[in-house]
């Protein structure tokens, strides 16, 4: 059985429902229900700007294959596919996924978190920053081989984050960042299991359907910070809003520079550029 379906030409792991097979969609909780926070803090402060820098850099690229503007990204947010108690032990927050052909609001009002008994698409990608030594992000231990009670919360452990990607949400694609050691690993959902794909000639991993590939840059801070970032499939940088912008007031200043070096030459040559 294949462990991808097709959505409007972009393929998306079709969701696995746990613990709901017999019981009614409408009589469970839904985003307004269900708790929006683990209450645990972010891990560290590159954290925001780095999901900031990856939703800004590829926002357009989502415009044009979402022109209707059905699709959603997620920062730190829930995705529930588990109905446990307490809610969040059945709950995963990558630090950033994106999912597409879904509306970002229901009901008027953003998405807290997303959950999966309430709908039919799975996240296509999800990434996660890794703050400690990347085993929580690598754990693929299934519910099975994590009973017990974990000793610092005090609660029945989960299943492993790997694992729940794989096997439970079906993520197509699931990255892995690790900033401090400027390391990146991609997987892709291949015959319902995650393979390890292989980085090109530039270092980055192509993201199949959306024409993207993901990768490193280092920034320009006086210690340089790796940061997170996406490419064309030519090699060319997804530049952020900001960095859109300067590079439009350069255009602008440039050609402003130009017109006036182009006035004074007339003007030498007896020629009032104002008369043509």
């Amino acid at each position: 059985m294949k462990s991808t379906q097709t959505i409007d030409n972009i393929p998306t792991a079709a969701p696995s429902i746990v613990c709901v097979d017999t019981i009614s969609s409408s009589s469970l909780p839904d985003h307004t229900q269900l708790p929006d926070s683990d209450g645990t803090f972010v891990k560290n402060f590159q954290e925001h700007p780095q999901s900031i820098v990856l939703t800004s850099s590829i926002e357009p690229i989502f415009q044009k294959l979402h022109p209707d503007g059905r699709y959603c990204i997620g920062q730190d947010s829930g995705i529930y596919w588990k109905l446990t108690e307490p809610p969040e032990q059945g709950a995963e927050a990558p630090d950033w996924f994106y999912v597409p052909n879904v509306p970002p609001f229901l009901n008027g009002e953003y998405r807290r978190s997303y959950v999966m008994w309430k709908e039919i698409v799975a996240p296509f990608i999800a990434i996660e920053f890794v703050s400690g030594n990347g085993a929580e992000e690598r754990d693929a231990s299934p519910p099975s081989e994590k009973d017990g009670i974990d000793g610092d919360t005090g609660r029945k452990k989960a299943a492993g984050k790997f694992w729940v990607y794989e096997q439970a949400i079906r993520i197509p694609f699931y990255a892995i960042f690790e900033p401090w050691k400027a390391a990146l690993e991609v997987y892709h959902l291949v015959d319902g299991r995650y393979k390890r794909l292989i980085p090109n000639v530039r270092g980055h991993y192509p993201i199949a359907f959306l024409d993207v590939e993901l990768g490193i840059l280092l920034g320009t801070e006086a210690i340089p910070i790796p940061w997170l970032r996406w490419w064309d499939m030519d090699g060319n940088l997804l530049l952020t809003g900001d960095e859109r912008a300067i590079r439009a007031e350069a255009i602008v200043a440039q050609e402003r520079q130009q017109k006036e070096k182009l006035e004074i030459y007339l003007r030498v040559m007896g020629i009032d550029p104002n008369q043509i």
